[in-house]
């Protein structure tokens, strides 16, 4: 019998990369944030870490054990969840905070809705929203550098102040764990891209997007003209390249069609300029993410492609 001949269901083309392989990459590219914010705030920002990630990984475990369902902790996607809730932290938030959200972040958002592949939002960006909201001064109160307390960036910026660029690209300003380094965000989206677990097209189109819509939200506001500091600013400060190459690229909650991918960068890049200049707080990725998670499925509908041999249906023509 000819071996060419091989009749089976789909899928017909399989890969050796697994779950396990890839979210094992996301968590191997999370380390260089990770580290800096280490450096940056020393051994409580390392507590805070290990926190959410035991945290993450003890949900997980306990609540597929009380459920009778195939424990999966040994694929990463937890560990995962609890770097990237850790990484949009304070390690100045109190140590029962990241349990917090790490428990909200698993068992609400991820697990109650049948586990990996079946959340319909980012669950560590859901459980960070679920924080901001609820201890929304926890949240902001961020660490000190070199012994000064001060506003993170975007909030002097929103307060008509300038910035530091250098020190911004650097990382040496008040922030979130893992989102002040512009070098150390770039080091771990290089492995990614490199390791092809992320395409450019979501990041891209989402910062480029960004910029533009920051240039027209503040032209349409009254605002004028943006100078090419604020935009460098808003590049480099906040969670926007960390959530760009980290957050907005995974797989559950992305869509998968090619123009689909373009179409949520751009909602994307929208809202969060239209938070960033117009809303009351100075950031707005995590927020921008999540609602843009809730239409992928109404984005997907449109733009996914007729297949081959299928007439495309004209306005107004019944199936």
């Amino acid at each position: 019998m000819n071996k060419m001949l091989n009749v089976s269901v789909s899928p017909h083309l399989r890969s050796e990369t697994g779950t396990d392989s890839i979210m094992r990459d996301v968590a191997i590219a999370l380390m260089p944030p990770c580290l800096f914010g280490v450096y940056m705030y020393g051994w409580r920002a390392l507590l805070v870490i290990l926190i959410s990630v035991a945290s993450a990984l003890g949900a997980e475990y306990l609540f597929e054990k009380l459920v009778h369902r195939p424990v999966t902790v040994s694929d990463w996607s937890a560990v995962v969840t609890g770097l990237i809730l850790a990484v949009n932290l304070p390690a100045t938030v109190p140590l029962w905070l990241p349990v917090l959200g790490s428990v909200f972040a698993i068992i609400v958002v991820k697990q109650l809705f049948g586990g990996l592949g079946q959340n319909f939002m980012n669950p560590a960006l859901a459980g960070r929203c679920f924080l901001l909201i609820s201890f929304g001064s926890l949240m902001t109160n961020f660490p000190t550098v070199d012994g000064i307390t001060a506003a993170t960036p975007l909030s002097a910026l929103k307060a008509g102040e300038s910035v530091d660029l250098l020190q911004m690209f650097i990382g040496n300003y008040s922030g979130c764990i893992g989102e002040t380094s512009v070098i150390a965000i770039l080091l771990g989206a290089g492995y990614l891209l490199y390791k092809k677990v992320i395409s450019i097209r979501i990041p891209g189109v989402y910062i480029l997007s960004t910029l533009i819509f920051i240039v027209i939200v503040s032209l349409v506001s009254g605002r004028g003209m943006p100078e090419i500091s604020f935009l460098l600013a808003h590049l480099c400060g906040g969670g926007l390249l960390i959530g760009a190459f980290f957050m907005a690229t995974d797989y559950v909650t992305s869509p998968i069609t090619p123009m689909g991918q373009i179409v949520y960068a751009v909602l994307l890049g929208f809202l969060t300029a239209l938070f960033r200049i117009v809303g009351k707080s100075a950031e707005g990725v995590s927020y921008a993410i999540i609602l843009s998670n809730m239409v992928v499925p109404l984005i997907e509908r449109v733009t996914v492609p007729t297949a081959f041999g299928v007439k495309r249906r004209r306005k107004g023509e019944k199936a």
